[in-house]
């Protein structure tokens, strides 16, 4: 049994949508970010970065228990237990590898820096102006990707698809326009399609 500690987040998401793809059985922990919840100190013994989402898998490596904070370590342990959605062959793993840290690095971090902007501050607008242009640009650098092949990985499904789907969900929040990328628009609607995805998004329940 897996534990996982998680908010309606899309970091909390890849998790919950990783867990439903790959079958497993998990229990779901809200930790209510907007009570600060994340701080408690029974949540920090549990990541000192006193961020979600965390998962604590029983039957661990060796039959051990483990905990792991970070989705996209998260993702990674999660895909060498299962052996799903981490290609098998060098190159397309390290391909499936390249676009989670994209997802990591860039997707992850300036929309929700834009999202902070956009939804919780008072107007700034020189970092609206950042933020807008910076997500216009990496929105141009997935739909190119993604003009190359089904999946960011090429045509198979993967945890870098699984990673930034969450992020690309929140396009009505950070104005993107479809118009302007109909490779990315395409992913979206096939991803959120798939079964699992659909009720890994709705963890945890409202």
């Amino acid at each position: 049994m897996i534990d996982l500690y998680t908010w309606e987040t899309p970091n909390g998401r890849k998790i919950s949508i990783m867990l439903e793809e790959c079958g497993l059985a998990y229990k779901v922990h809200a930790v209510d970010l907007t009570r600060g919840e994340q701080f408690r100190p029974e949540f920090v013994r549990l990541n000192p970065n006193g961020k979600i989402p965390v998962i604590i898998d029983s039957e661990g490596p060796d039959s051990k228990p483990i905990t792991l904070m970070e989705s996209g370590a998260i993702l990674v342990y999660l895909a060498a237990k299962t052996g799903r959605f981490l290609p098998e062959g060098t190159s397309g793993k390290y391909k499936a590898l390249e676009w989670l840290m994209f997802q990591m690095g860039s997707v992850g971090p300036m929309f929700g820096q834009l999202h902070v902007f956009l939804k919780l501050a008072e107007p700034v607008p020189y970092a609206l102006e950042r933020y807008t242009n910076e997500k216009n640009r990496l929105y141009g650098v997935l739909d190119r990707r993604l003009g190359e092949g089904a999946f960011l990985a090429g045509e198979e499904y993967s945890i870098a698809d699984i990673a930034t789907y969450p992020w690309v969900a929140r396009h009505t929040l950070h104005k993107a326009d479809w118009a302007q990328f109909p490779n990315v628009k395409r992913w979206f609607d096939a991803i959120g399609a798939r079964a699992a995805v659909k009720r890994g998004m709705a963890v945890p329940a409202a």
